[in-house]
């Protein structure tokens, strides 16, 4: 199916970071167009509801793209393909030992909600809480999953998304998902690791695909 192959590409597309040069994403986008055009060419002899289907999906895809270089530019969000998956690191922090969430860093959370409805409204989204490694491992696991699920809730609360689309999980102060290894404080020291990210898990998302041939 088109839908198949364009989503699959829409994942592609999203999984350049912000690190990733813009040459390397405007040919994901130009692969994308390509598979686009071949499958017109397929269901030409269709009927125009099937035409129209196909322009529906094109124009999704050019206003997700847009979406996501706004969203990556306005906020610095990377976002990374993750086996299947849509992970963004958002700009969100936490005080030292604090699982509050500040008042600056709501604002890409709500555009990030804003993301999810419009082009995921069926994905399950995880909400991934870290720590510092100041303190034992046992406690920073606890204070990680205290962020993950004040994000948690604001995001179900505040930017729309239903309880049953959202989860929250822990990865305390593990040092492979540190992003300044060792960095900790008091202060804002480690502030860096004391973060959340965002994943989209957009495989059992049925809304979003157009069956052409079904």
């Amino acid at each position: 199916m088109l839908a198949a192959g364009a989503l699959a590409m829409v994942v592609g597309l999203a999984g350049c970071a912000a690190k990733v040069k813009q040459e390397d994403f405007n040919n994901e986008m130009a692969k994308l167009r390509q598979e686009m055009q071949a499958g017109d060419q397929a269901v030409a002899t269709r009927v125009d509801s099937t035409n129209q289907a196909v322009a529906e999906q094109r124009a999704r895809v050019d206003a997700l793209e847009q979406e996501l270089q706004a969203f990556r530019s306005e906020y610095t969000v990377s976002i990374e393909k993750v086996r299947g998956q849509l992970k963004f690191n958002v700009p969100v922090h936490f005080d030292f030992a604090s699982s509050e969430l500040r008042e600056a860093d709501r604002p890409v959370l709500d555009r990030f909600a804003s993301v999810v409805t419009e082009y995921y409204p069926g994905a399950l989204v995880t909400v991934e809480g870290f720590a510092d490694p100041s303190g034992s491992a046992a406690y920073n696991m606890q204070l990680g999953m205290r962020r993950a699920q004040a994000v948690q809730e604001y995001i179900a609360t505040s930017g729309g998304l239903g309880a049953d689309k959202l989860k929250a999980v822990s990865y305390g102060e593990a040092r492979n998902r540190q992003v300044v290894p060792g960095a900790e404080g008091p202060g804002d020291e480690g502030i860096e690791n004391r973060r959340v990210a965002l994943v989209i898990d957009h495989a059992a998302v049925a809304t979003d695909e157009v069956a052409l041939g079904d």
